[in-house]
């Protein structure tokens, strides 16, 4: 069965800058240059700065973040809310279905000025509260491709984030046979990721931290040298079973715990340097950008498909 999560992850406080670094001298620079990195917050403001260091050239979000923009009460955020409001009452007298389609707009409103910001994709969630509902996944998924294409977006642009149950991996396999790219979130071990690879999703979100946690709780372990931690190896798994079978699924790792406990925020993302990709919030990213010890590879595409011993 797959790990719960548990319990959130604790945050070190966030820096107020992030500096303008050659590459190779942080180890936000070191690691961008090995793994593609996506900045997972909805602040416009952090993204936009982040985006001027030229390490960061995706963005995730959840609707926690739709949600805190909406009630920021900055006018930006306020001008979404109001638009989104605006373009549900024209669309249904339903008050559940106008809610619905509110939420879902505010989020394309959010993404849409987010992709002024990085260069490659936008991460948009459907209704988590939909995660074992296969049809109406689907339905949400094609109505927010259709809200951002209708602004000028190429939904090449548009990672559709549903769960990684059954119902949202088969909802995947028929978005992603009609263009429709997919990001397969909570994901805690191997059974969802080959799943998700065999039925051609594009990218997958394994939640280093929580399958942390999970270990943690139920070994009563509280430190783990990083090459160790169970998260880590998970997502090393997945990463090398991706390489030897030929998979073009992408393995983004998300949600990041310290190994060896507080002072040690880092461990994983360090572990799984050279991953295809990783989702950090901007906090840990600043953490990067004030080191400037080297950095190891630890995970190679080449050297990945030879270590892996797992059969399709």
């Amino acid at each position: 069965a797959s790990p719960p999560p548990p319990r959130p992850r604790p945050s070190p406080p966030r820096s107020a800058a992030f500096s303008l670094c050659m590459a190779g001298e942080s180890q936000l620079a070191q690691l961008a240059s090995m793994t593609v990195l996506a900045v997972d917050t909805g602040d416009l403001s952090i993204i936009e700065e982040l985006s001027k260091t030229g390490h960061i050239t995706d963005a995730t979000t959840n609707p926690l973040f739709v949600s805190q923009a909406g009630l920021s009460g900055d006018p930006r955020y306020v001008a979404f809310v109001d638009e989104a409001v605006t373009y549900a009452k024209g669309k249904t007298k339903d008050t559940d279905e106008g809610v619905a389609l509110a939420i879902d707009r505010l989020a394309v409103n959010l993404g849409k000025e987010i992709l002024q910001y990085v260069k490659g994709y936008v991460s948009t969630e459907v209704d988590p509260r939909l995660s074992f509902d296969r049809e109406e996944s689907i339905s949400r998924a094609r109505r927010i491709i259709r809200m951002y294409e209708d602004e000028g977006i190429d939904r090449a642009r548009v990672l559709i984030k549903l769960a990684a149950t059954w119902e949202g991996i088969t909802a995947a396999e028929v978005l992603e046979k009609e263009g429709i790219t997919c990001n397969l979130t909570l994901v805690f071990g191997m059974t969802q990721a080959v799943a998700c690879a065999q039925r051609g999703v594009r990218l997958i979100s394994p939640f280093t931290g929580r399958i942390h946690d999970w270990h943690k709780a139920d070994q009563g372990r509280d430190v783990w040298e990083p090459e160790e931690d169970m998260g880590v190896v998970e997502c090393s798994r997945m990463f090398r079973y991706y390489k030897k079978h030929g998979h073009s699924t992408i393995c983004m790792p998300a949600s990041w715990r310290p190994s060896r406990g507080p002072g040690y925020e880092l461990d994983e993302i360090r572990a799984l340097a050279g991953s295809d990709r990783m989702t950090i919030p901007p906090n840990l990213l600043s953490m990067l950008d004030e080191s400037t010890e080297p950095l190891d590879r630890r995970l190679d595409p080449t050297s990945a498909a030879k270590e892996c011993d797992e059969e399709e």
